[in-house]
């Protein structure tokens, strides 16, 4: 299993990369919110173990980026805050778990197994012939793997998130691109490419004439 380490704290780092790589893990780790994210977003992990307070601002907000960005890596957050509120938030920005500081490492092998186990079960998301495996940033037509760039997944994994309705332009610029306007045309130039990629399913990226893009399901 593939672990991403996100603490600042160099003795509890190498304590949690130790306590993996004894249970058989390969755990990678990482210091900043800054560098968790891009190895997050350029390299497959099964499970993240995030601490809350980092040196460029609160790992919750590593949560936050990577659920806009449909990434479904299992987050379990490390905090010293006990508080019922903390916990709330840290769910509502897509941590699936939460441990307090100090804890045994008996628990947060459980919770990390827990979670990894949910997650293979809830992100996968299943549209007419079309597979999206949110885990793994992967998309399946029909049982064969599609060769996507990173816009094209987060592309249709939003379509798909509107579970057959109207997703507008704006939605979808400010979701998969961070943009407010279109200027340059880069939604039509993608949706071309991905209809083409596609294939015989290219019917299911429909466009809603003056609003926006659909996923259907059938034809």
């Amino acid at each position: 299993m593939n672990v991403l380490v996100v603490e600042d704290d160099a003795q509890l780092a190498e304590l949690l990369a130790r306590v993996f790589r004894d249970e058989g893990h390969a755990p990678t780790v990482c210091t900043s919110l800054r560098s968790a994210e891009d190895a997050a977003m350029r390299s497959h992990f099964d499970v993240a173990v995030v601490d809350r307070m980092l040196p460029d601002g609160d790992g919750l907000r590593l949560c936050g980026r990577l659920r806009r960005h449909h990434v479904g890596l299992p987050i379990l957050i490390l905090t010293a805050r006990g508080y019922v509120a903390d916990r709330v938030i840290g769910l509502r920005e897509g941590a699936d778990d939460y441990l307090t500081k100090p804890f045994e490492v008996e628990e947060l092998l459980a919770r990390v197994d827990a979670i990894r186990r949910r997650a293979a079960h809830s992100w996968c998301t299943r549209v007419g012939a079309l597979e999206i495996d949110r885990r793994v940033q992967v998309v399946r037509a029909a049982g064969t793997r599609l060769d996507l760039t990173a816009r094209e997944y987060a592309f249709l994994s939003r379509l798909a998130d509107g579970q057959g309705e109207c997703v507008t332009r704006l939605a979808l610029l400010e979701d998969v691109w961070n943009l407010r306007s279109d200027g340059s045309g880069v939604v039509d130039v993608l949706v071309s490419r991905l209809r083409d990629k596609l294939g015989e399913l290219a019917w299911m990226v429909e466009t809603v004439r003056g609003q926006g893009f659909r996923l259907r399901g059938v034809p």
